[in-house]
């Protein structure tokens, strides 16, 4: 935490130190996607090739990624996206079913990824079983209409964690989050 700390004072000590003419330097935002905040991610500029949408588009997101505060409290630790009840839930990435049963009276499938992340989705009736090797894409079962916390209406949840804890699923398709740098 001191390091970014004194990252960031640097940074600005640099942005805002005069030029010989006594002025501040001119700052221009430019805007950069960054990898997942995963140890796996940073080998990666982007997610987008080996993550899909466990749901065919188009999407509709009903309540997007809020997580705790802290890692006990409530919030929302992943998406939610609305679909009807029985239509197929996809593979969002290559790996291998780590979980395919009922938890809490609904359908869960976990996938456990080759960089280390764990997606899980649920209300699902599993077609695969534990040890199934699946592609991005392919099907892991079709969404209940039971157990969804949407009700009245049907929506998958779509969970990612990773060793630290969960992630926004969102991420893992646009490559990351949007931000401004100085200009170099």
């Amino acid at each position: 935490m001191r390091l970014l700390a004194a990252c960031c004072a640097a940074l600005v000590l640099v942005t805002l130190a005069p030029t010989s003419w006594g002025t501040p330097r001119p700052v221009t935002p430019v805007t950069a996607t960054l990898p997942v905040a995963t140890p796996a991610a940073s080998a990666s500029a982007s997610r987008s090739p080996d993550y899909a949408p466990p749901l065919p588009r188009p999407l509709q997101l009903l309540r997007g990624f809020d997580p705790p505060a802290v890692r006990w409290g409530s919030g929302h630790r992943g998406v939610d996206l609305a679909a009807p009840t029985g239509t197929a839930v996809l593979a969002p990435g290559a790996g291998t079913v780590s979980f395919a049963g009922t938890v809490a009276g609904r359908g869960v499938v976990t996938v456990a990824h080759p960089d280390g992340l764990r997606s899980s989705v649920e209300p699902v009736t599993a077609g695969v079983t534990t040890g199934d090797v699946v592609h991005v894409g392919e099907p892991l079962g079709r969404l209940e209409s039971t157990g969804s916390h949407c009700a009245p209406s049907s929506c998958l949840h779509w969970g990612v964690r990773d060793a630290h804890g969960y992630v926004d699923p969102l991420r893992l398709l646009r490559g990351g989050p949007t931000v401004l740098l100085p200009e170099p």
